[in-house]
């Protein structure tokens, strides 16, 4: 299941004064209170108004632990970037098939077919031994990655898979999320609906 750690948070200040420079005359004028109520105000504009660029410059970092099924869904998302993961390719035949590198979900029988396909690979590493271990792993496999996004991404997923069908995995993400500073006057608002 998902499991989401090392959380960084960057460019928040930077970019609560930014979200006002389309009406500034001064650059240097310092007012982040007054800010932070211009940012909060454009905030419950309808989501896709384009009125919270600012929330681009808010950028949020993060390990991540998922089941290899929820990596296709995130990967939608424009501006999600994969810093570093885990490699099921090039790990799976040392890694070997046991019930601590899997989710809950996922069938025994599939894990001891799996390590018989990885046996057989390391008893003869060809092509086909590769591709047959390889293509026969479960995608309740657990692996592991760095994530680089911001606020209007987040934003966005946050709208779009907060009830979703994957509700541990999406829950769990969502609620990573939640927990992000502004995130109920940024993230959440009165002008979407989920």
């Amino acid at each position: 299941m998902v499991e989401i750690s090392n959380v960084k948070v960057y460019d928040l200040e930077e970019s609560i004064n930014a979200c006002r420079n389309s009406m500034r005359i001064v650059p240097d004028l310092d007012d982040f209170e007054g800010d932070l109520k211009r940012a909060k105000r454009l905030c419950n504009n309808p989501v896709n108004s384009g009125e919270i660029n600012f929330l681009k410059g808010i950028r949020v970092s993060f390990d991540i632990k998922y089941p290899g099924y929820f990596s296709p869904e995130l990967q939608r998302y424009h501006f999600i970037d994969i810093i570093s993961s885990s490699s099921k390719m090039h790990k799976l035949s040392v890694l070997g098939a046991n019930n601590e590198s899997f989710n809950k979900y996922t069938d025994p029988r599939s894990i001891q077919v799996l390590q018989e396909l990885i046996d057989k690979y390391n008893a003869n590493k060809n092509y086909d031994n590769f591709m047959r271990m390889l293509s026969s792993c479960p995608q309740g496999i657990e692996l592991f990655m760095r994530i680089s996004t911001n606020y209007a991404c987040l934003r966005n997923i946050w709208i779009q898979r907060r009830y979703h069908r994957l509700q541990e995995d999406w829950g769990a993400f969502c609620d990573f999320i939640e927990k992000l500073p502004y995130f109920h006057e940024f993230i959440e608002h009165k002008n979407h609906t989920v």
